[in-house]
């Protein structure tokens, strides 16, 4: 095995720039290298799979239409496969087991040159998009003290792992994989920062989210937001520059920590994705831990100087299921993993609507794509910092596989035929339409929490809500765990710098409601209806609002002035100027997925 190998580092960035997208503008699409074209028959097979692939224009110009900002790669660090997959005809799709910390996976380059991998980055910079990698520094590839040996183990087990204390044969494992790296220790921060700074300066890389990054923040005596870790990544001239996301959790002691991190370090809310689930999954109780993850999850990050964009909103991820799933399953189906289907998490607030997995039945069809919809215009119209998943928006489906980490085939793979056919269509139209709507309507990327404390226009608040009524919501009903709707309104600027309202009525009944009309004497127009997603943009044709079940209308309206709004609400007291902010919601638990790293 070579010790070391010298490759030529020389590539012409001179006409690259890093788009340096803002945080509030930012729209994440976490992708996987070789599951986003292998399926994709325009290209030479050879192509399929690589990073080359990634910088086709077609791919690139899915992107654009979409109107995200940054692609969140899974790990490109070369990595190797499990034994235990091995024995069973798997293999480690996923890619959270590193071998070499600064070299890409051979297998993701056609021709075996890094340049393909810089080609694409210059490619996906020049049309405005950024690049995130997904890195896994908690552990590497070299498993517990059963081996395999490949690296670290061999030149120095005791400096790079942490070992039991009294039984030092034996590897700490608060990453569930065997190992864990020993982050305090000088040489092995260093070589993590050496490794950053590397994909930083040799790739032009953007950002990275760091997989179970609470064990990178871990000291001896526990996480520790000021750890070595997170503060060489604050002082480094140039990773302070950089996007920095963290998986807010591991397996060890206090292993949950969403909100703890560090101004600077943006965290996957995984709080942001339960609530959402079950909000329109129709649990009772939810108002107003909803309330709270649209406006920015105050209760967890308004600490620190931090703002909203430190939430990473998602409503899917590569870890769980894609969006189809998600209301096409109400059981996991991971048989196919080989693991009795013990693996991946049981509860997932999903619901089939009816019917378990794929169905003919039109109303079952029509309810599922419905909640769909609902579901990512919630993600879109939250603050925050929002990230979809590759594929959903042409509803790619892993069969009911909560857990595809060793399915590297068509169960994992964007299957691009899908865009073409009507419901992929309609779905990639709908993604595109709700994401400009959020880039339309700075409202919507606010980057400050909201507390109804601000007045816009003498009587209109930032933030109220309301129920169907237009009534605010009392603290009784704010409790009454059978409230399944409310109207958010928002105020502030608008795009043109004048004011802007708007109202987001969110009906997750099983039955369709009806509305009290927002106030008159200013001219409506309703934005979205997850119920009709075809329709245009149109003036409110009528006062008669019924928001069918399920389903989310927003309205948009732009008064002149202050007498305009004072007129406004004083002719229908509805939504009217009454200052009740949200309760905070319980503050619960939220249990990370102990099954794989990633």
């Amino acid at each position: 095995m070579p010790k070391c190998v010298v490759v030529d580092e020389a590539f012409d960035w001179s006409h690259d720039t890093r788009p340096n997208v803002p945080w509030n503008e930012t729209v994440i699409y976490e992708t996987h290298v070789r599951g986003a074209s292998m399926l994709r028959k325009d290209l030479r097979t050879p192509e399929r799979g690589s990073f080359a692939a990634l910088a086709s224009p077609e791919f690139i110009e899915h992107l654009q239409k979409l109107g995200v900002t940054a692609v969140e790669l899974l790990p490109v660090h070369a990595f190797l496969n499990d034994r235990f997959l091995v024995e069973r005809g798997l293999r480690n799709y996923w890619g959270y087991n590193t071998a070499a910390f600064f070299a890409p996976e051979p297998s993701y380059l056609t021709a075996h040159r890094l340049d393909e991998m810089r080609i694409a980055v210059r490619q996906l910079h020049a049309a405005g998009i950024e690049v995130i990698l997904d890195v896994v520094y908690n552990h590497t590839c070299e498993g517990n003290e059963m081996g395999p040996t490949v690296s670290w183990r061999g030149l120095d087990n005791a400096s790079y792992y942490r070992l039991i204390p009294g039984d030092e044969r034996h590897h700490i494992n608060d990453t569930g994989c065997g190992n864990t790296l020993n982050m305090p220790h000088p040489r092995v921060l260093q070589m993590v920062m050496d490794s950053l700074r590397y994909w930083s300066t040799a790739f032009n890389i953007d950002g990275f989210r760091f997989d179970l990054g609470v064990t990178l923040g871990r000291e001896h005596s526990g996480f520790d937001p000021g750890s070595g870790f997170f503060d060489a990544l604050r002082q480094d001239p140039i990773l302070s520059q950089r996007k920095l996301i963290s998986e807010p959790w591991d397996i060890g002691p206090g292993g949950y920590q969403l909100g703890n991190h560090p101004p600077g370090v943006s965290e996957w809310n995984d709080r942001f994705r339960d609530s959402v689930r079950r909000f329109w999954r129709g649990d009772a109780g939810m108002r107003p831990d909803l309330a709270a993850r649209l406006t920015g999850s105050a209760d967890l990050f308004n600490r620190r100087f931090r703002k909203p964009t430190a939430s990473i909103n998602f409503v899917t991820s590569h870890d769980g299921y894609t969006l189809s799933d998600l209301v096409a399953y109400s059981q996991k189906h991971n048989e196919i993993n080989g693991e009795n289907n013990n693996d991946g998490h049981n509860e997932n607030y999903s619901s089939n609507w009816g019917v378990e997995g794929p169905t003919d039945e039109p109303a079952i069809a029509e309810a599922r794509e419905r909640v769909s919809r609902s579901l990512i215009a919630t993600l879109f119209i939250a603050l925050g910092t929002p990230m979809m998943l590759a594929g959903d928006e042409m509803g790619r489906t892993q069969r009911g596989n909560n857990n595809a980490y060793c399915q590297d085939n068509e169960i994992s793979w964007i299957d691009w035929e899908r865009a073409a056919l009507p419901h992929g269509r309609k779905m990639t139209m709908f993604f595109a339409r709700i994401i400009a709507l959020r880039k339309q309507h700075p409202l919507l990327r606010e980057n400050r929490f909201l507390f109804g404390d601000r007045e816009v226009l003498p009587g209109l608040y930032d933030v109220g809500w309301f129920d169907e009524n237009g009534e605010a919501l009392t603290i009784e009903a704010w409790q009454d765990p059978e409230g399944r709707a409310f109207t958010l309104r928002r105020a502030g600027a608008g795009l043109n710098g004048e004011t802007e309202v708007l109202l987001m009525m969110l009906n997750a009944s099983a039955a369709a409601l009806r509305f009290m009309p927002p106030p008159p004497h200013l001219e409506w127009h309703v934005l979205l209806d997850t119920a009709n997603p075809e329709a245009p943009p149109a003036p409110l044709a009528t006062p008669d609002l019924e928001v069918p079940a399920h389903s989310m209308v927003v309205l948009a309206a732009q008064p002149t002035g202050d007498a305009d709004w004072q007129a406004s609400w004083r002719a229908g007291a509805q939504y009217g100027p009454r200052l009740l902010t949200a309760l905070p919601p319980d503050p619960g638990t939220s249990m990370p997925d102990t099954e794989q790293s990633g």
